[in-house]
């Protein structure tokens, strides 16, 4: 396996690490310099991409590689990496795997009933109906040039570093309730198993990334301060809550993801099931804090 990603986020980082001793190389994106100096240091080949002119360095690299991940969010003017990269992708000789991380976010507003693969997509932000768009464009390429596309839903991500004990330490952390309101979640680590199993196999398809149980938001909360040792804080209405225009937006769609098929690819229990085991495996380990 030959792993080119484009965008060494949080969930790519997790992904590449799951992989690399299976690839001969991993090769990803990233638009700084100082972050090119951590991806080397993961034995990561950084390539600086401005997400509109790729470099000839990236284009070589490319071209040899099995397996692309891409893990940057379109934009108003759609996909970056098929807007550049379009005649590179289908010339590519060795291309054998085609995954694509989206979110949950795609399905939009379902009055907090079930949703799965089959579900119709509603998407209600201007985010998430590029990203249904951005779907439909690899879809077309993955077709005309015939190779397996695997379409990664992705929920709420959390894990080291990224997670509401930060903002309980922090003292910045508010329970926010909206009656009825559920969220899935995912751990970073079960991201990095789904997708690196989906990578072996050439999963073809789309499917949700998501957790066993849908919660509502203060209930995680509650826990998290409860395991920590901290006063709960104290609730809020989502009518009273400051919240930014796009925090705000999450609220707006409410839903209950099925993992069905994702339990079927992975052929097991997820490594955290719910945000319980998770979160007290990331206290007891003291890993909450930093991505290490």
């Amino acid at each position: 396996m030959k792993l080119f990603i484009f965008g060494y986020g949080y969930s790519a980082r997790a992904i590449a690490r799951e992989l690399s001793p299976e690839c001969d190389w991993v090769a990803a994106t990233t638009r700084s310099e100082s972050k090119a100096e951590a991806m080397r240091a993961d034995d990561v080949e950084a390539i600086l991409f401005d997400g509109q002119t790729p470099s000839d360095q990236l284009k070589a690299t490319l071209a040899e590689a099995t397996h692309v991940l891409v893990s940057i969010a379109p934009g108003a003017d759609g996909d970056p990496v098929l807007n550049s990269l379009l005649a590179e992708l289908k010339a590519m000789p060795s291309l054998r795997w085609i995954g694509y991380l989206s979110t949950v976010g795609v399905y939009g507003d379902h009055k907090g009933v079930w949703v799965d693969e089959e579900t119709e997509c509603r998407p209600v932000s201007t985010r998430s109906v590029q990203r249904v768009a951005a779907e439909a464009a690899w879809q077309t390429l993955a077709a005309e040039i015939d190779v397996p596309l695997g379409i990664y839903r992705l929920a709420g991500i959390y894990g080291p570093g990224r997670n509401q004990m930060i903002k309980l330490d922090a003292g910045t952390c508010r329970a926010i309730n909206k009656p009825g309101q559920m969220f899935n979640r995912i751990h970073v680590d079960d991201i990095a198993l789904a997708v690196s199993i989906a990578a072996r196999r050439r999963h073809k398809g789309i499917l949700n990334v998501v957790d066993d149980e849908p919660a509502a938001p203060q209930e995680v909360v509650y826990f998290c301060a409860d395991l920590m040792g901290l006063p709960r804080p104290q609730e809020q209405t989502f009518e009273e809550a400051e919240m930014t225009p796009m925090a705000r937006s999450f609220y707006g769609e409410n839903k209950r993801c099925s993992n069905i098929r994702l339990h079927e690819l992975i052929g097991g229990v997820l490594r955290y099931p719910t945000y319980r085991e998770a979160f007290t495996h990331m206290w007891q380990t003291d890993s909450w804090q930093a991505q290490s």
